[in-house]
């Protein structure tokens, strides 16, 4: 029955803790509320328990509270009431339980010592502070004590007490000398926990008068110091020198010299010893052990393992120190003091116990009359604390009975509260070492609905972020809320929302639509009201171009782009940042609206740039890292090492590589005996290499440099390496380009390229110089000469091949066995001149010619070629004699067989050939005459028209002037143009060639004609010229257009077409200056004389061409201004006998053997065919004829 009963009470104490987690109220922290709401005490302020203070200074206990109405504060001292009016030097603070106990007017602070503790009251409970304990603290003077000095053997262990005297609190012990020095800590000297000093072995040096041992007061800011301590070390040859100073010589005398010892434990003693800590102390056991060497201290714990994060040791591992320690750290300890003669060992028991510490402190509760609600107070320790309640101080036991409550334990339990039930309880939990005090009220209020947030707050977010819609309010009973959106709205349910139960409206993912009015209901049994709050939704900021990673060289210039993207109410700022601080306060730093630009970058520029965009709701960033290179720095500490006659191991350290890698390095030398400052290419290596081996040669001063090479560039060279001098040896290689050249016919001249310093091998480089004449069965003939890199042999025959070497040697010996080169002794001019020259004409303007070559003994040299001189005697069509011009083709090598281009067509020439040897050419063969046949002739020289009647026109011309054979007649087309430029039927005439005007008739009036006019001879028909003219209006036409004129509309009329004539003409003439066609050139095209075709390509070869009285020119110039006309006329003045086409550095191009590269072509102006275009656009004043 009883066990059922037990189960009842502790289901109905569970009912009622749930019935308390829901119902209590939390009274919020509304200053105009609380100010409002009737309110039982609470301690807010008040001293430390053990409260030590100056002895000097007033003593101040605080204590301070607040409640509805403001409570009234008394004390009791010792556990009985103090009246603080009956003490003059004791005050309480206005408006505060502060006491005030004045010592500095001659009171004393031991006269106050004792237990306080300070109550708050009100008519709705009192609370009360916790024992505060007033001890004044003390620093009292050491003892006078005598001291015997300390004398100690070397070796044996030593410990000075200190023994401070006891003060409150205890004071910090140190250890100096007279001069206020701290005296030098070790593993063999060092500080105990309880303040003495400890020698585990002691030296000579530990000699001395002053150990003094000071006592730091901190509460009365006194230092009190021990009498000095005097400590003579003997050593073991002294103490021999002082026992035989003193012994007969048949004493047997003499101490023991230092020994060795295994350690020995100074504190603790024994082997085992116990430590009680408290639970959230610092545990601190220490061992200090004598022996010599001296003992190194180990530190295990049996049966487990020391706290990794918590575990320190200080005082040279003589200390162990484990902070926060609790339950779990006890156990036994074991420290070992071990030397090279054994170890000691002592056990610590470590047991933690705990004073009480809070598992559930007991809460202010806050209840609506009839509710129920429990107060709560749970505590641990070791051993477990016991639980005590108080109500307004007064134990719950004596207290005025309640009705509503109930006490069970820890808990006490409320049900239907009344106004009258309000009070303060304290629980208590203590043990021995120590207790808990813990104020609560139980707080009955009938209160209306209040709502706490603002009328009409607006707030704020951005879209597809959670919008929190505060809604803070107070009442008792505690107030239902609801939420609506609108003024009409209706209530806000389901899954888009959520309902908090302090009241705030939460939409997780707030939209556009979100946007509007909310509208808060509260309401209880005693009424109901409501508050309405805005909400706006935003777009969100978004960062559109961000930042990207660069790489950007030293002192160049780099922007990283930030464009944002925001709502447009809302004001954004954006700020750069540089690995996560602002940027440096530097002129180079330039921050545009939408950039930062660094001008001018340096190494220290490298890292993150961060783009930060902040507005009043939320904040976007991005970020880019920058990446400076630059040429690495030099390579440093060159070193030389394996140095050998023909080798050398040089090592060095790179330099920085400036953030891009290093691709390789490159090694150079200079020549200190040789080349001074002149720094040569020896070698390059990977740049993951930092050693080499280089070869050498003999009698080179060497001096080292290496460069760094990367993407971006080379490095300044390191620093010269030392120098080292190879020894001399005989000469490792020749003389290059060895030649043997004649410059006159009787001589031969050895040239070669000379040795360079460092290729000497040695002193004294000379060159052994060696010849004789080729397929001659002669001895060579060989001479010495200096440092020089040419030797002439004179009184050679003429052309005569030789063989040579030049064999280089100095002070140590020669050079290997030198290669034999050929060469040949001075050539002369050819003997004799090419025979059977013969000429073939190919076409009128292309000729080829043929010879018989020369014997090579003739030539007297090497044969380079033939030259064809050729010049025009006259032109068979006109019988004038020019100027003769002589022109040269010359024909590499051994050549037979040439063609000569650009000849003109019905002309007489003579040519002859020469043989071309290094010397010069050779004597002209025999003059040989060819003719070229008739060719087409040029155009005529000019085309004019004059006199234009109604039906004729006067056509005079002047005949080609280049006729280039017989003329046979001329070719007149002609056809008329109309207004849209169309062009009718072509008209053909034939003229004699004697004929120079013609009178064309039974034209239409007053139409415009293009005429085509060219020339003939019996191969065909030449270049064309063209030229346009117009016949005249009818004159009775002329005189009805003259009365229709005098009419106003016609004037208008003419003035409208006269504008529109302007603009074509306009648009025709920038049309033309474009490049466009008109129909009539086209058509002038599809025309084109089926005579004139272009010359097909031969096989012929031609020579390089050369005019004889232009040598210094390529060709000649074209004439200032002359051009061919748009219309394709040949002018007058075009050159007449021009080779341009086909000349050496010009247009023509041959191969080395004189072989001419490309066609021969020449080209024609192109018939006139019927069409419907101009190749010309017409005059104004034809354009207006052609109209009327």
């Amino acid at each position: 029955m009883m066990r059922k009963k037990s189960v009842s009470a502790s289901k109905a104490s569970l009912v009622l803790f749930l019935c308390q987690m829901i119902s209590a109220l939390e009274v919020p922290l509304d200053s105009k509320l609380l100010e409002e709401l009737s309110q039982p005490p609470t301690i807010t302020q008040q001293s430390p328990k053990d409260y030590i203070v100056d002895p000097r200074e007033n003593i101040v206990i605080q204590c301070e509270a607040k409640g509805k109405p403001p409570p009234s504060f008394s004390w009791t001292r010792n556990g009985t009431h103090f009246d603080i009016d009956k003490d003059a030097q004791v005050t309480m603070k206005p408006n505060s339980g502060t006491l005030v106990i004045n010592i500095m007017n001659g009171g004393k602070a031991e006269a106050y010592e004792g237990v306080y503790q300070c109550t708050a009251r009100n008519e709705r409970g009192a609370a009360i502070s916790n024992n505060i304990v007033i001890r004044p603290s003390r620093s009292p003077l050491w003892t006078k004590e005598k001291l015997e000095p300390n004398q100690v053997r070397e070796g044996d262990s030593l410990v000075l007490h200190c023994r401070p005297p006891v003060g409150l609190p205890p004071p910090i012990i140190f250890w100096m000398d007279n001069a206020f020095q701290r005296l030098p800590q070790s593993e063999r000297v060092s500080q105990g926990l309880n303040g003495d000093l400890y020698f585990s072995n002691v030296q000579p040096e530990d000699t001395r008068e002053d150990y003094i041992c000071y006592a730091r007061f901190n509460h009365t800011q006194t230092i009190q110091q021990k009498q000095p301590i005097s400590v003579k070390v003997f050593s073991m040859d002294s103490l021999n020198d002082t026992i035989a100073a003193n012994l007969s010589d048949t004493d047997i005398y003499g101490a023991k010299p230092v020994t060795e010892r295994q350690p020995v434990l100074l504190t603790p003693t024994g082997s085992t010893s116990t430590k009680v800590e408290l639970r959230g102390n610092v545990l601190l056991l220490e061992c200090i052990a004598a022996g010599l060497p001296t003992p190194v201290i180990r530190w295990i714990k049996e049966g487990g393992e020391l706290p990794a994060n918590r575990t320190f040791f200080e005082n040279f591992k003589k200390t162990l120190k484990i902070i926060d320690v609790s339950e779990a750290d006890s156990g036994n300890y074991k420290c070992i003091a071990r030397n090279i003669l054994g170890s000691a060992h002592h056990v610590i028991s470590v047991t933690v116990k705990a004073a009480p510490y809070w598992i559930t402190a007991p809460r202010n509760l806050v209840l609506s009359p009839g509710e129920d609600g429990t107060l709560i107070c749970r505590a641990n320790g070791n051993p477990k604390p016991n639980i005590s309640w108080l109500a307004n101080g007064v134990p719950i036991a004596i207290a005025p009975e309640d009705p509503s409550r109930k006490v069970d334990g820890d808990t006490i339990i409320f049900s239907h509260v009344q106004e009258r039930s309000s009070a303060v309880y304290q629980c208590n939990a203590s043990n021995e070492y120590g207790y808990l005090l813990a104020n609560a009220f139980v707080n009955v209020l009938a209160e209306p609905p209040r709502i706490l947030t603002s009328a009409n707050k607006l707030y704020q977010v951005i879209s597809d972020s959670p919008a929190l819609l505060d809604c803070a309010y107070f009442g008792s009973p505690k107030p239902e809320i609801e939420w609506f959106k609108g003024v009409k709205g209706s209530i806000l349910r389901g899954n888009e929302y959520i309902f908090h139960d302090n009241g705030t409206l939460e939409i997780p993912v707030a939209q556009k639509d979100s946007t509007g009015t909310y509208t808060c209901v509260a309401r209880n049994e005693l009424g109901k009201i409501q508050n309405e709050v805005q909400l706006e939704v935003k777009d969100p900021t978004m960062i559109i171009k961000q930042p990207e990673y660069k790489v950007v060289q030293r002192y160049g210039q780099v922007s990283f782009e930030c464009i944002i993207k925001h709502d447009s109410t809302l004001l954004p700022t954006v700020i750069w940042l540089k690995d996560n601080d602002e940027l440096p306060d530097d002129e180079r730093f330039l921050v545009g609206k939408d950039n930062l630009t660094i001008m001018n970058v340096t190494d220290r520029d490298d890292g993150t740039y961060t783009c930060i965009v902040n507005t009043t709701l939320d904040s976007v960033s991005a970020s880019a890292v920058l990446t400076v290179v630059a040429r690495p720095n030099p390579p440093f500490d060159l070193e030389l090492t394996g140095q050998l006659e023909r080798s050398v191991e040089l090592s060095w350290i790179p330099g920085d590589e400036n953030n891009s890698p290093i691709t390789n390095f490159v090694i150079e030398y200079e020549d200190g005996l040789h080349e001074p400052g002149v720094w040569h290419y020896q070698t390059e290596v990977p740049g993951t290499q930092t050693t080499v081996q280089l070869k050498l040669s003999p009698y080179v001063n060497y001096s080292f440099r290496v460069i760094a090479v990367n993407e971006i560039g080379r490095s300044q060279p390191s620093e010269p390496s030392e120098q080292y001098l190879t020894k001399s040896a005989s000469p490792d290689e020749n003389p290059s380009n060895v030649q043997g050249i004649g410059s006159e016919p009787d001589n031969l001249v050895i040239t070669w390229e000379s040795l360079k310093g460092f290729q000497s091998n040695g002193p004294g480089l000379q060159y052994k110089v060696s010849w004789r004449q080729k397929d001659v069965d002669d001895e060579w003939t060989s001479v010495i000469v200096a440092n020089v890199s040419k030797y002439i042999v004179s009184g050679t025959p003429t052309f005569v091949p030789y063989e040579i070497k030049v064999q280089a040697l100095n002070d140590l010996g020669y050079a290997p066995e030198p290669s034999e080169v050929i060469g040949h002794s001075g050539e002369d001019l050819p003997m004799v001149a090419p025979g059977n020259v013969q000429v073939h004409v190919v076409n009128s303007t292309l000729a080829k010619v043929h010879w018989d070559p020369v014997p090579l003994k003739t030539v007297r040299g090497h044969l380079q070629g033939y030259k064809v001189y050729y010049w025009k005697v006259q032109s068979l069509s006109r019988r004038s004699r020019r100027h003769v011009e002589k022109k040269i083709l010359t024909f590499r090598g051994n050549k037979t067989f040439g063609m000569l281009p650009g000849l003109e067509p019905y002309s007489s020439y003579k040519l002859n050939v020469r043989v071309v040897n290094g010397k010069g050419e050779g004597p002209a063969s025999p003059d040989k005459v060819f003719k070229t046949p008739e060719g087409v002739p040029s155009s005529p020289s000019f085309l004019k028209i004059t006199n234009p009647t109604l039906d004729s026109l006067t056509l005079e011309w002047g005949s080609p002037t280049h006729p280039n054979g017989v003329l046979t007649s001329y070719i007149l087309k002609f056809q008329p143009i109309n207004n849209t430029h169309e062009l009718g039927p072509l008209v053909e005439i034939r003229i004699p060639a004697n004929e120079s005007s013609l009178i064309l008739k039974n034209l239409n009036y007053s139409t415009r004609y293009k005429f085509y006019f060219n020339a003939q001879t019996s191969v065909g028909s030449g270049s064309q010229i063209t030229e346009e003219a117009v016949t005249i209006m009818d004159e009775a036409m002329a005189s009805r257009q003259v009365d229709i004129a005098t009419q106003g509309w016609f004037i208008g009329l003419m003035c409208a077409v006269a504008l529109l004539i302007l603009i074509l003409l306009i648009v025709c003439f920038i049309r033309r200056n474009k490049g466009g066609k008109y129909p009539v050139k086209e058509k002038e095209d599809a025309h084109a004389d089926p005579e004139i075709q272009p010359m097909k390509e031969d096989d012929g070869t031609f020579g390089e061409y050369r005019s004889l009285e232009s040598d210094a020119e390529d060709h000649k110039p074209l004439k200032k201004g002359s051009r061919t006309p748009s219309d394709r006329t040949v002018k007058k003045e075009d050159s007449d006998d021009s080779l341009v086409d086909y000349g050496e550095g010009v247009n023509g191009q041959f191969n080395e053997d004189g072989s001419f590269i490309g066609q021969y072509s020449g080209k024609k102006e192109k018939e006139p065919a019927e069409g419907n275009e101009s190749s010309e656009a017409p005059s104004p004043v034809n354009a207006m004829n052609s109209f009327v």
